[in-house]
């Protein structure tokens, strides 16, 4: 294998060496849009040398406008099948079909066409195919609560290495991140989801079960997770990346060792101690974001019993005060988007479910 070239910047020079050159010359006067965004790990900045035995390379995709697309599409796809290189930097231009999960790999050859990975697209059926609707119009409630955070990661993520139509950027920006309501709503619906778990690490404990103290520890280290990445604006990917963006935070370098702390513990107290500590810390960070009067920042008894909670039915009901949106605060209490109450993969990549189960949600 040649050297590694980090996706984006490999694909930034495909562009401009061999995919701009060709569309100069063989259509001139066309507008169009070109950038890596949506699918693959490149296009978060997280991909590695193991990155690329699938569905990895010299990539790209073309958004034109839609009367362009119907009349282009295919021409434009066969000009690049018969002009480009068989290799760029060592890689392979050329790919497999894609297999039954729509995968595609590089497959070197030495004659014929390409088979290429230079997608075209309409710009608005792209975005519509993506996210379940048109980006270029008014974004309601649903629309935003019923998109997985994936999604909008990666669309507004990627670069955009030429913007002739003069609206990916556009979108991207509107896109970058949830409007202030639905943030706070999405906010209150993280507590209310460390509320429901956190005395039940030492509950579990204390009756024995450190195997379940251990499942529930887990499970609020990454619920504390995605609390930080709403804290900090940012969206959160999912689980294969989700640490390695969270150590990006700029609350992941105080806190990541804590939460690797409440992991690494082997009884229910040396867990909660750790916890202790998290929610200290999340608990003084979400003061510092000014939402709601300040909260207290230590832990107290869980009612009458021996554990440890910082009480998160109480950051989750201040800041539901602070909704404005009637929409938004007829939901309460807060269940959140569609990724805080769902976990299943095959269900949050299928966006026709997501929205036909977001719209029965929050209608």
């Amino acid at each position: 294998m040649p050297k590694f070239i980090p996706g984006l910047k490999l694909s930034a020079l495909f562009y401009e060496k061999e995919i701009r050159p060709i569309l100069e010359k063989e259509f001139p006067r066309l507008r169009y849009s070109a950038a890596l965004i949506g699918w693959g790990s490149e296009v978060l900045g997280f991909d590695t040398p193991l990155s690329r035995d699938h569905h990895w390379g010299p990539r790209m995709l073309l958004f034109l406008a839609h009367q362009d697309y119907v009349r282009l599409e295919n021409k434009l796809s066969q000009v690049f099948s018969d002009n480009l290189p068989y290799e760029f930097l060592g890689y392979s231009t050329n790919y497999s079909e894609p297999d039954a999960g729509g995968v595609r790999h590089p497959v070197k050859i030495e004659r014929g066409p390409v088979n290429h990975m230079v997608q075209v697209f309409g710009l608005k059926g792209f975005f519509e195919a993506r996210l379940g609707f048109d980006p270029a119009k008014k974004i309601d409630v649903i629309d935003w609560l019923s998109v997985p955070q994936q999604r909008l990661l990666e669309v507004v993520r990627g670069e955009v290495y030429h913007d002739g139509l003069g609206k990916l950027r556009k979108i991207q920006e509107r896109l970058k991140f949830y409007p202030r309501d639905v943030w706070l709503y999405m906010l209150a619906s993280q507590w209310s989801k460390i509320a429901q778990e956190e005395a039940f690490v030492g509950r579990a404990g204390d009756a024995g079960d450190e195997l379940g103290s251990g499942v529930v520890a887990a499970h609020l280290v990454r619920e504390i997770m995605r609390l930080a990445f709403l804290m900090e604006r940012q969206y959160a990917p999912y689980s294969k990346w989700m640490g390695t963006a969270f150590r990006r935070l700029k609350i992941g370098r105080k806190l990541a060792p804590v939460l690797q702390g409440v992991l690494a513990a082997r009884t229910w107290k040396g867990r909660e101690k750790k916890l202790v500590e998290a929610y200290s810390i999340v608990a003084r960070q979400h003061n510092a974001l000014g939402i709601t009067r300040p909260l207290p920042t230590k832990v107290t008894k869980y009612y009458n019993r021996p554990f440890l909670v910082i009480h998160g039915e109480v950051f989750a009901g201040s800041i539901s005060e602070a909704i404005r949106n009637r929409r938004l605060r007829h939901l309460m209490p807060a269940v959140g988007s569609i990724d805080q109450f769902i976990d299943s993969h095959d269900v949050l990549q299928q966006i026709w479910l997501v929205r036909r189960l977001g719209a029965a949600l929050y209608k």
